[in-house]
């Protein structure tokens, strides 16, 4: 058990999330936790990542049940759960969820639910939600059996599908591994598989009621809804099988020089015009991490108006790099006339960035599958408007959003000189389990972007662990208590060592992207890295995060080399060239101690081991004697 203080420092909060329930049935493990499960594995493969009953109010929130009557039993069988759910919603309405989760031996695990309301009960989405992971499974074969019993072979997509790859979904099956297969069946209603690395969620999503259909809707009075999902693993190996995984000893996580090689890029931070002046007057701090790239947003309809371009023109006045401002253009009139008053103002501050992103407000919002799509002028239009009115900086386009946008409304690229998104890793899910796993989903981004936009010069950022801005629906969510929420505009973590090596890690994992420039934070305020009051360290402080930035910043530009982990849901790393030599850069994306076996590397000897210790969420470097880059 970590100590209070010690889980304060990592995550940021006192509040501990609850400890999974391992159950095992046979060669079948599952973790139970927060109502549902986790990590579905037979043989130590992870089969699915997991399967949630969810009840979603009408902005995609997550309702939280209160459980009663939990009932756990665990035999030599297999194991059992049954428990009550309670649900409130709008205007005193209720909702209960009986439920009924069994496994056994044989390799078939069930999760059954009935769903009553005496009240009626508004809805976006009630019911399941099955994640098969990415890692392994992206672009391998599948069977999928629609609801007219119709079955085909196909693939689970490799680069990132904008839309459902698959619809009136019965069942799908893919193989563990050789001799081994899974069949996922869903029944009590029609379910579809959307690619929900589109968010930067590490799985393939397949979910209750198609988005096509309307939303909100309503669960009627008295009308139980029943659901059903149903794994069963078929396992047809002749071959002596191997020991269960969970009697296993857990080995060490080995590193090994890998192929992949290139420059490290630009890192910025970004400056909201709320935060402009305690960013000025943390000057000593902007000097001391050094960004290259100081990234400014303005938007008019957040009543950002002149005063802030005075602002902006005085930090840049400050800032050693290079400033780019990215502009949320309302479309209330024309792109030209909006465009050239927003020059106007700019330039009588004396503020002259070196770059221009523009992207229409009605952009920043999700058109989910089935919507009308709203209007919007043309983009080429807003491109051209902004050449014009910013003649001599760079132009940027793409989303000031995620990815999930940009990969839908594909922006026209041919005038523009970079494209632009961000990610978040608390759309769905803000466990931090979940939200370490979105690490997984950043090369499969920057692959499907570079599969779309080419060689095309591309920035990340900002992207932070809290929201900014939510395109699924009519606000961020407040987060007084410090929880760990999804979809929220603070996040406790993002003042802990967790936001550290969360930060780190993202930089490792997009490396091969060949960004132009990377934003993972602000200076100051709920984005930045310095403290405010309650964190772990003193109000104006550095927070964890100050540490990881000020170190990408120092490096930038400098050569890098793959690294390949063994385990990479537990252990990153990558080689970088600094000022004095070359050094072997490691990340513990866990809340375990982990072994690293780093004999592959020569290491100098001051720091010579065959295994390092890696602690919780620590990030460190080891020098090397030669130079591989």
């Amino acid at each position: 058990m970590i100590a209070d203080l010690d889980h304060f420092r990592l995550f940021g909060t006192h509040q501990r999330q609850a400890r999974p329930i391992l159950l095992t049935a046979g060669r079948l493990s599952a973790e139970f936790t927060d109502s549902g499960l986790r990590t579905v594995c037979y043989d130590g493969v992870e089969v699915l990542r997991a399967v949630s009953y969810l009840i979603r109010d009408r902005d995609w929130g997550t309702y939280l049940p209160l459980i009663e009557n939990l009932r756990i039993n665990e035999n030599d069988d297999g194991f059992l759960i049954a428990f009550l759910a309670r649900y409130k919603g709008n205007a005193e309405t209720e909702l209960e969820v009986s439920v009924a989760i069994s496994a056994t031996i044989s390799g078939v695990l069930t999760f059954e639910t009935e769903a009553l309301s005496q009240t009626g009960f508004e809805t976006n989405r009630c019911g399941f939600c099955v994640l098969h992971p990415i890692i392994g499974l992206a672009g391998t074969t599948v069977t999928v059996e629609h609801v007219d019993g119709v079955v085909e072979q196909t693939q689970l997509p490799f680069l990132i599908e904008p839309w459902q790859p698959f619809k009136n979904m019965r069942a799908i099956t893919h193989n563990v591994m050789t001799g081994v297969k899974a069949e996922c069946r869903m029944e009590g209603d029609t379910f579809e598989m959307e690619d929900q690395r589109n968010w930067s969620d590490a799985s393939y999503k397949t979910y209750v009621r198609p988005l096509a259909l309307p939303w909100p809707y309503e669960i009627p009075v008295a009308k139980p809804v029943k659901q059903r999902i149903a794994l069963t693993i078929t396992d047809t190996r002749i071959a002596p099988k191997s020991a269960p995984f969970s009697s296993r000893p857990n080995p060490a996580v080995v590193v090994t020089h890998g192929v992949k090689s290139g420059t490290i890029p630009h890192i910025g931070l970004v400056v909201t015009p709320e935060e402009a002046k305690a960013t000025l007057a943390a000057r000593q701090h902007l000097a001391d991490v050094a960004p290259q790239e100081l990234l400014f947003h303005f938007d008019p309809l957040a009543g950002h108006g002149k005063e802030a371009f005075e602002d902006f023109s005085a930090i840049a006045g400050i800032h050693r790099g290079s400033s780019t401002l990215e502009i949320v253009l309302p479309c209330q009139q024309t792109a030209a006339t909006e465009l050239t008053l927003i020059a106007a103002q700019m330039s009588a501050s004396g503020f002259h960035p070196q770059a221009i992103v523009v992207s229409p407000a009605v952009d920043r919002q999700s058109t989910p599958p089935g919507s009308i799509w709203p209007q919007c002028p043309p983009l080429e239009e807003v491109y051209d408007a902004a050449r014009a009115a910013f003649p001599h900086a760079r132009l940027g386009g793409g989303m000031l959003s995620y990815f999930t946008e940009l990969n839908r409304k594909r922006v026209p690229a041919r005038a523009l000189d970079f494209i632009t998104h961000c990610t978040n890793p608390i759309v769905h899910a803000s466990d931090d389990l979940s939200v370490m796993q979105t690490l997984e989903a950043l090369p499969f981004i920057t692959r499907s972007t570079r599969a779309i936009y080419g060689d095309k010069a591309y920035r990340i950022g900002p992207s932070t662990i809290a929201m900014r801005q939510n395109p699924y629906g009519s606000r961020t969510m407040e987060n007084p208590a410090g929880a760990r929420i999804t979809m929220a505009k603070n996040d406790p973590r993002h003042n802990s060592v967790f936001a550290e090596a969360f930060a780190m890690a993202y930089a490792i994992q997009v490396l091969d992207a060949e960004l132009e420039c990377l934003t993972l934070s602000a200076l100051t305020g709920s984005f930045g890295l310095i403290a405010g009051q309650g964190e772990p360290v003193i109000e104006g402080g550095k927070r964890p995060l100050y540490n990881t930035i000020k170190w990408l910043a120092g490096v930038a530009q400098s050569k890098w080399q793959e690294c390949v982990s063994s385990d990479p849901t537990h252990v990153v790393a990558f080689i970088v060239e600094g000022a004095k030599g070359s050094y072997l850069r490691l990340v513990n994306v866990t809340s375990a101690t982990k072994n690293v076996d780093v004999e592959a590397f020569n290491i100098k000897a001051d720091d010579a081991q065959p295994m390092v210790a890696l602690g919780p969420l620590a990030t460190i470097s080891l020098n090397l004697k030669d130079n591989p880059l």
